[in-house]
């Protein structure tokens, strides 16, 4: 990975964060750059449960990456770990640097050291670019998923 390091998120790092979770037509809609006690209000509860692994990667100590891996136990597929990926985010700089396969790779061999069987992921319907990138990797769109807005 060279120069790059990939740690776990800390409170300094939520501005960049959201940052990047805005930059794009999805995101501006959803989230609020403008006030971060939401975020870290969740970043409290992220980091207090063992399951949850909001990471960032830093390049010559900026932020120019996120991803959040959940691990799930289960009882399907034969009492089954999964790891779930969302929030990938890449710095509008750093995008078709290679970082976005990195911090993917991390999070498979996070999972795999989790005893995880499978790792999922969604992606929404408009973000093509991003299909054909997690196609890429190995990833199959295997499944239709469903969102129901609270």
């Amino acid at each position: 990975m060279g120069d790059l390091e990939i740690r776990a998120a800390v409170a300094e790092d939520i501005p960049a964060i959201v940052d990047m979770l805005a930059d794009d037509p999805l995101g501006t809609q959803r989230e609020s750059p403008d006030d971060l006690t939401p975020y870290l209000a969740a970043l409290e509860r992220l980091s207090s449960d063992p399951n949850q692994h909001l990471v960032v990667a830093v390049r010559e100590g900026l932020v120019v990456g996120t991803l959040q891996l959940t691990i799930i136990p289960g009882l399907s597929r034969k009492g089954a770990t999964r790891s779930i990926i969302e929030g990938v985010r890449i710095h509008a700089d750093e995008r078709g640097s290679g970082l976005g396969t990195q911090l993917i790779a991390w999070a498979v061999a996070e999972s795999q050291r989790q005893n995880c069987q499978l790792v999922q992921l969604t992606s929404d319907n408009s973000r093509t670019d991003a299909h054909r990138f997690y196609e890429r990797l190995g990833f199959t769109a295997s499944h239709v998923g469903f969102k129901l807005q609270l």
